[in-house]
């Protein structure tokens, strides 16, 4: 079964149906503005299945670091503003039944202290899925809102600044795309609303692990 795919980011993806292109980085309302008004043009009045955040980066440091608020003030741009806007998109545009997954960290469950800003934004992210996913949280009625807390994805860009990295441990991105196609496309497949999913990978192999099985 083939997917239409709108992508939000601040390039255009050649591969999906529509694209919205963010062109604001500095003012959270206006960003929130902007991508909610495309997606409102794209979508002429129609529903989605699903609304996907897959958007972060990392960058470490603890308070002592030259950078510690500079960091932070990315991680939370990356990780938290995606996170937040795109929970206005479901709010807006999910279909009852549909999903709305974002994007943790497994390391973010504990303390984090050389990556606080890391740890800081992920630990938000959680928590917005927690909150979203009571009643009274603002998603459409039996929708479920879960989270993916990977360890380390195995992406170009971390194979070039982690070149001695163990990648047996790294998740693939297909998994993950492949996981998102499945909870998606049958709400039966899915987790319960709130869950936080790890995702665990050791010889190539990963299983998802609940927050109730930590």
């Amino acid at each position: 079964m083939q997917q239409w795919v709108t992508s939000v980011d601040l390039v255009a993806n050649s591969e999906a149906n529509e694209n919205v292109v963010i062109k604001n980085t500095n003012e959270w309302t206006t960003q929130e503005k902007e991508v909610v008004d495309g997606v409102t043009d794209v979508l002429d009045g129609n529903k989605v299945d699903a609304v996907v955040c897959v958007a972060g980066g990392w960058a470490g440091g603890s308070s002592s670091s030259e950078d510690f608020v500079k960091n932070t003030d990315l991680m939370i741009k990356q990780s938290l503003w995606s996170s937040v806007i795109s929970a206005k998109l479901a709010s807006n545009f999910l279909s009852e039944g549909g999903l709305l997954a974002l994007t943790g960290a497994k390391a973010a469950l504990d303390a984090t202290p050389g990556m606080i800003g890391y740890g800081l934004a992920k630990a938000s992210v959680h928590h917005l899925v927690k909150s979203l996913s009571d009643k009274k949280g603002g998603l459409p009625k039996s929708s479920t809102v879960l989270a993916i807390l990977p360890v380390t994805f195995d992406t170009p860009m971390n194979r070039k600044f982690m070149p001695g990295g163990d990648t047996s441990k790294w998740t693939p991105l297909e998994f993950a795309a492949e996981l998102m196609w499945k909870w998606a496309d049958n709400s039966d497949n899915r987790p319960k609303t709130g869950t936080l999913v790890a995702l665990v990978t050791n010889d190539g192999q990963t299983e998802l692990v609940v927050d109730s099985e930590k």
